[in-house]
């Protein structure tokens, strides 16, 4: 948790603390919502349905918690794999803002996360159990039947999370699962930024920080936003999942190297008249 910059106005880390009560009461009413809407409607909503009121969730979490969401190019239609870097509890909630169709492949003990495991659950994520080697060939299989009925499926090949600024190495095994379904792979670049930073050091969930912990201190920041950019995507047809896997690392690098292109007029990417609603 970061203290008031120096020649800060007094009480204004008080000011922030009260900033951030209100967000977190926001984000639970928003979740409590989004609760009641899986156990009492969401068995009786079509895709389509499903996705919008996925996407709408997502964008109302976001607000919630006083981020700013940017959508930058285009996401595949069809099925495909999504590979993105990892920072923060937020990434599934910023992707599923502009790409509701996404099935992510996650740990299995976010199923445990108070509330929202069960959303997590509900929007049909594969769950790996990562201290069982042999579980990942079970989740290959799993990935590559979804994408083979026309599923989006997403992954965080670092397997953790990273500080936002520099990429740790990108795990192969899961390519594999789009190699086999030989559909499209699409690296999708996330960077959070903050007035002045380049990067979000709010948002970074490293180490020994607990997600109560992550929660409070990005509730208690101010104009984090978040840049979802869905890059070119690659063929997976007989590629091999290392070379593929570096690849796809180089695109992700070369996209947060770049400053955010923002429109002069109203400091939004063209993208975002599409992605927003």
């Amino acid at each position: 948790m970061r203290l008031p910059a120096e020649g800060a106005p007094r009480g204004e880390g008080g000011m922030r603390s009260v900033i951030a009560l209100a967000r977190i009461a926001r984000a639970i009413v928003h979740l409590l919502h989004g609760v009641a809407v899986v156990a009492l409607r969401f068995g009786t909503l079509d895709a389509a349905a499903r996705q919008a009121r996925i996407a709408w969730w997502s964008h109302g979490l976001l607000r919630a918690m006083g981020v700013e969401l940017i959508g930058a190019g285009t996401f595949r239609a069809g099925a495909n794999l999504l590979v993105l870097n990892h920072v923060s509890w937020l990434d599934i909630a910023a992707v599923h803002a502009v790409c509701p169709r996404a099935r992510f492949v996650s740990k299995a003990d976010v199923r445990r996360w108070p509330l929202l495991g069960r959303l997590i659950t509900a929007v049909g994520t594969l769950f790996i159990e990562r201290e069982r080697k042999r579980d990942a060939l079970r989740v290959v299989h799993q990935m590559a039947d979804a994408m083979q009925r026309g599923d989006v499926v997403a992954v965080f090949p670092e397997g953790t999370t990273g500080d936002g600024r520099t990429l740790l190495p990108f795990h192969a095994n899961l390519l594999q699962a789009a190699i086999a379904a030989e559909v499209p792979v699409q690296p999708v670049a996330l960077r959070y930024t903050e007035p002045g930073l380049d990067w979000s050091p709010s948002v970074c969930w490293l180490g020994a920080t607990t997600l109560a912990g992550s929660v409070w201190t990005i509730a208690r920041a101010r104009g984090i936003r978040v840049e979802v950019v869905a890059l070119t995507a690659r063929g997976s047809v007989h590629a091999d999942r290392r070379a593929l896997a570096q690849t796809l690392r180089a695109d992700i690098e070369h996209a947060l190297c770049d400053r955010p292109a923002t429109d002069a007029a109203d400091g939004r990417t063209p993208a975002d008249a599409q992605a927003l609603p």
